[in-house]
């Protein structure tokens, strides 16, 4: 009977334990330093103004914001599509939650102008008292 001297194995010139436990620092040291938007996925292409937006923060509560694209879905309310009929109601909740409630509409430059009165027209009848619009500063693109 012939035996064999078995071969020790080379050990690998990278040890994979430790570099997996590198990439696991760095997703996580990624996760924790990423900022998200928390605005709806549709490019908007906001329309001129010549009046200068106030800079700084406020204490304000942030206002509702209700964004009108030029393609379905057409409203939002902050990130959520949203119907007419169920725009109107969100804003009946919202006066109801809130009577100073303020309201603002980012419209799309392309988008609709019956959709903004539209949108406008549901405010009034929800009563909100204070209605304003995003726009973009005259000269910028």
């Amino acid at each position: 009977m012939k035996f064999q001297l078995r071969r020790r194995r080379i050990p690998p010139a990278i040890i994979l334990v430790s570099l997996i436990d590198v990439l696991l620092v760095l997703l996580v040291f990624l996760m924790v330093t990423t900022n998200f938007k928390n605005a709806p996925a549709i490019a908007l292409k906001l329309p001129e103004s010549s009046e200068v937006p106030k800079l700084g923060a406020s204490n304000e509560k942030p206002p509702m914001v209700i964004t009108i694209a030029d393609s379905q879905p057409q409203f939002y309310v902050g990130i959520r599509a949203v119907t007419a009929d169920k725009l109107l109601t969100e804003l009946h909740n919202a006066v109801t939650a809130d009577p100073q409630i303020k309201l603002v509409l980012r419209a799309d430059e392309e988008a609709s102008w019956r959709d903004v009165v539209k949108v406008m027209d549901f405010a009034k009848q929800a009563k909100v008292q204070h209605i304003r619009a995003f726009t973009r500063s005259a000269g910028t693109r």
